[in-house]
């Protein structure tokens, strides 16, 4: 797979061999963060979405930490490889790259209760001190460094929409009532809100930085103040069938820094049953809440059912992210809008953090246009709101650079409520 991987890397390259190139050498080592620069890795794991945001005070918030234990021949191979659990490299990586490892993490994301997002739980997964649950995927991340806060879409009563009565839930569950015993701090995500993942060590000097809670739980920001509206229709009324999903219920976030924008969405689907349920394209709304962005991470691991026409085109970004793990990510109609101009103009990269050698086989029509398909990729952004995009080795720790690209300029200037339908900004 490696050596797969790295051949599609440098065909990648190849064809984008015009394209700007950030100030790095490849082959060298990634450099550490600076004051005042914002960025964002996307990690390459094989096993599920994570991804770490370094504030530009250095603020330090993660973004899930999958560990699916999906059969080998259905997935990608765990980076760097399986001596380590998922949670286990992923904390390894973060103190890193963080400013203060020993300070940890301010924030912890889970956009929702999925393994490949929270961990999943195997008979293999070892007890944590004390025995109240198993560590895996975030509990792994909290071993190795503190957290100061978890945040997901509903803790702690999850309202209408409770977690699915599965081990890897009961064990999510377990470790944040484990957290509030010893006084560590848990809470919900709200919509609409920009005050609940701010900057923590010198938010004064960095006014442009906002991290804005866009959907969660099913309800979506209106863009107008912090006031969100309902997407789902009342659940009482829907057959058991047509119930939304835990996917549905996804937390997405729109970070934005001097100019600069950046857009996840969990895995936010936009499947609407062949229009019979049009209210189920959740994504569509969160992307239309959103507005333009530089940087996007492509929503379900690009599957079938997500990265849909309305949030291609309210998105309309530079730089696609996405993160598959399966032998069915991504699919071949989310690639085909993410890179062809027929839903917004302009030039795009496409950066995939893996990929099965299946899926790169049927998707080689899209995917030899990548710019890469397997590594760490992170997006840094200066202070002047200029933006670059490194892909760094993700079969080691030695964080080496196999490609640079960059530096672009935002074309976001601030929120654009003008994509927001005048039927979405009701309450």
């Amino acid at each position: 797979m490696a050596r797969v991987a790295r051949r599609a890397v440098l065909g990648g390259l190849a064809a984008l061999a015009a394209a700007p190139r950030a100030q790095a050498q490849a082959g060298g080592r990634l450099s550490p963060w600076r004051p005042g620069t914002l960025e964002i890795h996307h990690l390459a794991t094989g096993r599920g979405d994570c991804t770490l945001v370094i504030g530009p005070d250095g603020t330090g918030l993660m973004v899930d930490a999958g560990a699916t234990a999906s059969p080998p021949e259905m997935s990608t191979a765990p980076r760097p490889d399986g001596t380590r659990r998922p949670g286990e490299w992923i904390a390894r990586y973060a103190r890193r790259r963080l400013p203060d490892p020993d300070a940890g993490l301010d924030y912890f994301v889970a956009t929702h209760i999925h393994p490949d997002h929270i961990g999943d739980v195997t008979p293999r997964s070892p007890p944590a001190p004390g025995g109240a649950y198993r560590l895996t995927g975030v509990s792994d991340v909290a071993a190795g460094l503190p957290i100061r806060q978890v945040f997901d879409r509903g803790w702690p009563d999850y309202a209408d929409l409770p977690p699915i009565d599965a081990p890897f839930a009961a064990n999510y569950l377990a470790f944040l009532k484990a957290r509030a015993a010893a006084g560590l701090a848990n809470g919900r995500l709200e919509p609409g809100r920009a005050d609940q993942l701010v900057l923590r060590r010198r938010p004064r000097d960095f006014p442009g930085f906002e991290a804005r809670v866009l959907a969660a739980n099913g309800r979506v920001w209106t863009g107008r103040g912090t006031t969100a509206r309902a997407t789902f229709p009342p659940l009482a009324a829907l057959a058991p069938q047509d119930r939304p999903t835990e996917n549905m219920a996804s937390v997405a976030l729109r970070i934005g820094y001097a100019g600069f924008a950046w857009f996840c969405g969990g895995d936010l689907t936009a499947e609407t049953s062949d229009g019979a349920l049009p209210w189920a394209d959740i994504e569509g709304a969160a992307a239309r809440a959103c507005g333009p962005v530089d940087v996007a991470v492509a929503c379900h691991h690009g599957y079938y059912d997500a990265v849909g026409a309305a949030a291609v085109a309210a998105l309309r970004p530079r730089v696609w992210v996405v993160t598959p793990w399966h032998v069915t990510h991504p699919d071949l109609k989310p690639l085909e809008r993410m890179t062809g101009p027929r839903l917004y103009p302009g030039p795009r990269e496409l950066f995939l953090t893996q990929v099965t050698p299946e899926a790169l086989k049927v998707g080689d029509r899209f995917l030899r246009k990548a710019a890469s398909v397997s590594g760490h990729v992170v997006v840094r952004v200066e202070p002047t709101g200029l933006y670059s995009v490194f892909v760094t080795d993700p079969w080691s720790e030695a964080d080496r650079v196999l490609a640079a690209f960059g530096p672009y300029a935002p074309h976001v200037s601030g929120h654009d409520s003008a994509t927001i339908p005048a039927s979405d900004e009701l309450d």
